[in-house]
């Protein structure tokens, strides 16, 4: 929960920091599940021993599909859907870039601010994020991203 933070007031918030979410482990138990989901078995991701000899990174990375799969999650775990909003839907993204890579066995963090609040018919809000996210132990970030959220507002007498 953020304190003040709400469907009326996050004008307010544009430009501020909400936080950091917990770390989450992307191990290589994920990156072979996300592999299986997608079909994107390349060997620099699930070959363990041919990426530790051959991967310029030393060791398997994860997918930049997966890594920016966290973010939503990660960020949805600050709170960034208001107490008071009905719900908040995946609208897209303006702006992503893979930063560095996710080494099997890393540790990832995101870290939100609040870039655009635009009000929309219907008691809609379209939410615009910055996210980042962290390597644990890293300089460069993963990857940064826009992230685009329609919080929907409680109308009607609707919970």
């Amino acid at each position: 929960m953020i304190p003040g933070y709400s469907m009326a007031t996050l004008p307010g918030f544009v430009g501020r920091e909400l936080g950091a979410s917990d770390w989450e482990t992307v191990d290589q138990a994920r990156i072979d599940r996300f592999a299986e989901c997608t079909g994107d078995r390349q060997w620099i991701h699930v070959d363990v021993e041919r990426a530790r000899r051959e991967s310029p990174f030393g060791a398997p990375v994860a997918h930049g599909y997966l890594t920016l799969s966290l973010v939503a999650p990660l960020a949805m775990g600050l709170g960034i859907i208001p107490a008071d909003a009905l719900a908040g839907l995946n609208y897209g993204l303006d702006k992503v870039r893979f930063l560095a890579p996710v080494k099997a066995g890393a540790r990832v963090r995101s870290r939100v601010t609040v870039l655009g609040a635009e009000p929309q018919n219907g008691g809609r809000v379209l939410l615009k994020l910055g996210c980042t996210l962290e390597i644990d132990g890293e300089s460069k970030p993963a990857l940064v991203a826009e992230m685009l959220c329609m919080l929907i507002g409680k109308q009607d007498g609707r919970r």
